[in-house]
C-alpha cells in the first residue's frame, strides 16, 4: 500500500463519522470530546438509532445529521428541533454526508452497506479511518485503485491492521517477508465440534476480550473475522494469501506482527481496547492521548500462540479460497456470511451451519473477474438471496440432530 504524503493537521481538524451510534462511532466521539479544541464535526450518520444520533448531534453540533432509514426522518427532525443542524434521511443522504468537505472520515458503517459511502469519501481524496473491513473484502481492488488515483489515505482501524500499519516499513515493502495476524480464538477456542454444535447466540456474542457488536463477535467465534482480515490485509499491504499467517493468541495483547527478510519480527502490543487504534487513526500523522488501559506485561505474565484448527473453524479456509479465486468471490463470501450470522443470531440455524451456508452460497453464486461498484452491489443482493435459500433448507430440528451426528462422527 502506498502511503500518501504526510499532511499537516489543520486545527481544528474537520471530521465526519459514518456510523456514529455503533461501538466504533461512539468511541470516536468520546475521543473527540476529550479534545474539543482539536476537532469540529461536519456530519454524523446512523441507520436507525434516532435517540442516540440526536443526543450525539446536540452535543457535537455537526452541520448535518443523517438517519439511514427514510421512515425515521420525521423522528430525527423532531428530536433536533430548535437546533441549526440540517437533517436528512436515506442511503443517498449518507453518501452525501460522505461527500461533504470534512478532511477526515470515520467509515464505521457495518457490512456491505458501508461500501458506497466509503467509496464516495475516498473519491474526494479524504483521509478515511477504515473500520469497515467489508469494504475491502467486497471491493478491495476497486477501493485501493480509487484511493491511489484520488490521493485518498486509508488508515486501518481494525486493531490487527492498525498494528501492522504501525510497524510496516512502507519505504522498503520488498523487505517484508510475511504478515502475522493474531486472533483471540473467540469463546469456543477449546470446544470440540460436539460442544460447538449446541452453542447459543448468547454464548457466541460473549467475546472473552473485546467489547464488540453481535455480528463481529460471532465472526470472531467462527474465525470468519480473521478470514476477512486476511483478505483486507492482502489489499492494504499487497501480500498474497500464502504470506499472511494467522496465529491464535488468547491474551489479545500482541495485535499483529510483521516479519522481515533479515529475520526481524516487529510487533505492536497494547491492551485490548479499540480506543487505541481509533486514536492512532484520528490523530494521524501525530499520536494523540487516549484513555485506554495501559499494558502491564508483568501482570499479563504469559503470552501464548497456537495455529488455528481448520477442521473446527472452516470459515478461515473459505475466506482464503475466496481470496485466491479473486474477482467477486470475496463479495459473495461476505454477503453469505452476513445472512448466515443473522440467521444464527435469530436462532434459525446452528453455529456450525454458518460455514455450511457460506460454502453452499459460494458454490451456487456466479462470479465476475473485474468488479465495479454496481456489479458488486448486484452480486451482493444475489448472494444474499441464495444464502437465504440455503438457510431455509436447514429445518432446525433436523439440523440440530444432523449437526450433532456430524460433530460426533468428526471426533
Amino acid at each position: 500500500m502506498a502511503v500518501a504524503p504526510v499532511r499537516a493537521n489543520p486545527t481544528p481538524r474537520s471530521v465526519s463519522i459514518l456510523g456514529s451510534t455503533g461501538s466504533v462511532g461512539c468511541n470516536t466521539i468520546a475521543l473527540i470530546e476529550d479534545r474539543r479544541a482539536d476537532y469540529v464535526v461536519d456530519a454524523l450518520t446512523a441507520q436507525s438509532n434516532v435517540p442516540r444520533l440526536a443526543e450525539q448531534a446536540r452535543r457535537l453540533r455537526p452541520r448535518l445529521a443523517v438517519i439511514g432509514d427514510p421512515a425515521l426522518y420525521g423522528a430525527l427532525k423532531d428530536a433536533l428541533a430548535g437546533t441549526d443542524i440540517a437533517v436528512a434521511a436515506g442511503p443517498d443522504a449518507i453518501i452525501e454526508a460522505a461527500l461533504r468537505p470534512a478532511e477526515w472520515v470515520m467509515a464505521a458503517i457495518v457490512g456491505a452497506a458501508g461500501l458506497a459511502p466509503t467509496l464516495a469519501a475516498v473519491r474526494r481524496g479524504a483521509i478515511v479511518g477504515l473500520a469497515n473491513k467489508e469494504c475491502l473484502v467486497c471491493a478491495g481492488e476497486l477501493l485501493m485503485r480509487e484511493a491511489r488515483e484520488c490521493g485518498a489515505m486509508l488508515l486501518p482501524v481494525d486493531s490487527e491492521h492498525n498494528a501492522i500499519f504501525q510497524v510496516f516499513d512502507f519505504t522498503q515493502p520488498a523487505a517484508v517477508e510475511r504478515l502475522i495476524l493474531t486472533a483471540s480464538g473467540g469463546p469456543f477456542r477449546t470446544m470440540n465440534m460436539r460442544q460447538m454444535a449446541d452453542v447459543t447466540p448468547s454464548q457466541a456474542v460473549a467475546h472473552p476480550n473485546w467489547d464488540m457488536g453481535a455480528k463481529i463477535s460471532v465472526d470472531s467465534a467462527t474465525l470468519m473475522n480473521k478470514g476477512l482480515e486476511v483478505i483486507e490485509a492482502h489489499h492494504l499491504f499487497g501480500l498474497p494469501s500464502e504470506r499472511i499467517e494467522v496465529l491464535v493468541h488468547p491474551q489479545s495483547v500482541v495485535h499483529s506482527l510483521v516479519a522481515y527478510v533479515d529475520g526481524s519480527v516487529l510487533a505492536q502490543l497494547g491492551a485490548p481496547d479499540m480506543r487505541t487504534p481509533i486514536a492512532y487513526a484520528l490523530g494521524w500523522p501525530r499520536r494523540i492521548p487516549a484513555p485506554s488501559a495501559r499494558l502491564d506485561l508483568s501482570r499479563v505474565a504469559q503470552l501464548t500462540f497456537e495455529p488455528p484448527d481448520p477442521d473446527r473453524f472452516p470459515s478461515l479456509g473459505l475466506a482464503r479460497s475466496a481470496l485466491q479465486a479473486g474477482g467477486t468471490a470475496s463479495a459473495v463470501l461476505n454477503a453469505a456470511n452476513e445472512v448466515a450470522v443473522q440467521s444464527f443470531l435469530a436462532d434459525r440455524i446452528g453455529f456450525l451451519d454458518i460455514a455450511r451456508v457460506v460454502a453452499e452460497t459460494l458454490a451456487l453464486c456466479p462470479r465476475f473477474a473485474v468488479p465495479d461498484l454496481s456489479t458488486v452491489l448486484a452480486l451482493d443482493r444475489e448472494a444474499r438471496r441464495l444464502a437465504e435459500s440455503c438457510v431455509l433448507g436447514l429445518h432446525r430440528p433436523q439440523r440440530r440432530r444432523g449437526a450433532a451426528r456430524a460433530a460426533r462422527a468428526a471426533q
